[in-house]
Order: structure tokens, then sequence, then C-alpha cells
């Protein structure tokens, strides 16, 4: 099984960008899809973006279309998040995650990292 970290986090204000990484430990990173997860204060935790095994396959949540964008690096065990055009209620806590199972399937996340604060300002 896999660990995560995530880096990058921080205060930036409106229409700024911010790059999240993920590192994970192990040898069996390439085997798990991956996806970065974001929780508000006083809202639940939703999924913001995806992407499979090979890096193929991505998926983004509606209100991130066009501004955030996933990758990883199967070499270097890592999955990166840039965002851009960055706005007050992308504000949040924003978690890495693995599924063993296809990346679609946002209730096979069972690998968390410990998150990474972000702070959008007006």
């Amino acid at each position: 099984q896999v660990q995560l970290v995530e880096s990058g986090g921080g205060l930036v204000q409106a229409g700024g960008s911010l790059r999240l990484s993920c590192a994970a430990s192990g040898r069996t990173f390439n085997q798990y899809g991956m996806g970065w997860f974001r929780q508000a204060p006083g809202k639940e935790r939703t999924v913001v973006a995806a992407i499979s095994r090979s890096g193929s396959g991505t998926y983004y949540a509606e209100f991130v279309k066009g501004r955030f964008t996933i990758s990883r690096d199967n070499a270097k065990n890592t999955v990166i998040l840039q965002m851009n055009n960055l706005k007050p209620e992308d504000t949040a806590v924003y978690y890495c995650a693995a599924n063993g199972g296809s990346f679609y399937s946002f209730q096979g996340y069972n690998v968390w990292g410990q998150g990474t604060q972000v702070t959008v300002s007006s």
C-alpha cells in the first residue's frame, strides 16, 4: 500500500496559481488511480480531479474545468494538481488519495494524505 504526502498549499490572491504535489512511497504507485479531493469548512469532502494509472484518463469536477490540471509521473511517484485562476471559493483543505480500483470510482479511494491548506483571498 502506498503512503501519500501532499505539499504546495498556501495563501494566494484571487486569480493566482498554486501547484500541489503528492509524493507517494512504495513500488506499486502505477497500480493506483489517483485523485485530489477538497473539503471546505462545514462542507463535505468532494472530488476535484482524478487520473488513471497510466495517466491517459482524467476527470475534473465541473467547478474546476478549464482552471485545474491533474498529471502524474509514475517514474517519480508523484501526482500534480496545477491550479490556475483561483477563486475564493476554492479555499479548502486539499487531499491526495489513491484507489486500487478504477480512478473514476470515487467511493474507492481508501488511501489518503494528511491534506494541505489552500486559501484564496479576494
